[in-house]
């Protein structure tokens, strides 16, 4: 697995989402689509599990959690940028979700949650905000931003 073979995994789910809303709807149709033990799922999660290995994906550091920026918003990702962190039992840094996000978490340790959601998706829509929060364990998170937006604040 290499950049651009992951790039074009994250494209098979991004061309699906191209001009969808970023609710609740979504994140129940990325679940029953895309959810944990899907064949989709354990593809992406096996694709981030050997980015990280290959040092790849999350090769920064920074308050505990490693991550990084490994695809910026492209025509080819429909507009998306992808970031891949990894975090145990920890919060983040509050940021703001302009055009919202997408995350896929893949816990590490089992039940390990991210902001309280187990294995699979979550969305949050434009304008929402939060310190994203690993807890039981560690996990992997892989952030789909629109137009790779995130604004990152002093808020706690």
């Amino acid at each position: 697995m290499d950049v651009p073979q992951f790039q074009a995994l994250i494209a098979e789910v991004t061309r699906q989402l191209d001009a969808r809303a970023l609710d609740a709807s979504l994140a129940d149709w990325l679940n029953a689509r895309y959810g944990a033990g899907s064949p989709g799922y354990e593809a992406l999660a096996e694709a981030c599990r050997t980015g990280v290995a290959e040092g790849w994906l999350c090769n920064r550091e920074g308050g505990g959690i490693r991550y990084g920026r490994v695809i910026k918003p492209t025509p080819d990702t429909h507009g998306f940028s992808v970031d891949v962190v990894d975090m145990a039992d920890l919060a983040g840094p509050h940021h703001v979700h302009p055009n919202g996000e997408i995350d896929l978490i893949m816990p590490l340790t089992p039940g390990a949650t991210f902001d309280g959601h187990p294995a699979g998706w979550c969305v949050y829509g434009p304008g929402t905000a939060h310190r994203p929060t690993v807890a039981q364990g560690r996990a992997l998170v892989l952030y789909l931003l629109p137009d790779g937006a995130i604004e990152f604040t002093r808020n706690a």
